[in-house]
């Protein structure tokens, strides 16, 4: 199972229509093959930052995430809208290792 934490800092004139942007990826995403969790966060002192943890249950799970039509979509939307290049890093899941867990 691996994990990607996508961090987002958007322009304040943006905020409402990043998350509409990417409530919609979120709703598409849940949906796929191989996904755990897709976890779209606000951060609470700042309304500008943003963290997406995606859970996938392969590699190839997530890889196939970003060639699906809501994630090209979602990529060229927010684009713009973003006040410095968004940052994933990715992590291994240790704890839960049954996927019941999730």
């Amino acid at each position: 199972m691996i994990v990607t934490c996508v961090y987002v800092h958007v322009k304040p004139d943006m905020v409402d229509a990043f998350i509409r942007a990417t409530t919609a990826n979120h709703l598409e995403s849940v949906k796929e093959p191989g996904n755990l969790r897709f976890d779209f966060l606000q951060q609470a002192d700042d309304p500008c930052r943003f963290m997406i943890y995606e859970a996938y249950e392969s590699d190839e799970a997530a890889v196939a995430h970003k060639n699906t039509p809501h994630y090209q979509t979602w990529r060229a939307t927010v684009e713009n809208m973003m006040a410095e290049p968004r940052k994933g890093l990715k992590y291994n899941i240790l704890q839960p290792s049954d996927r019941s867990k999730w």
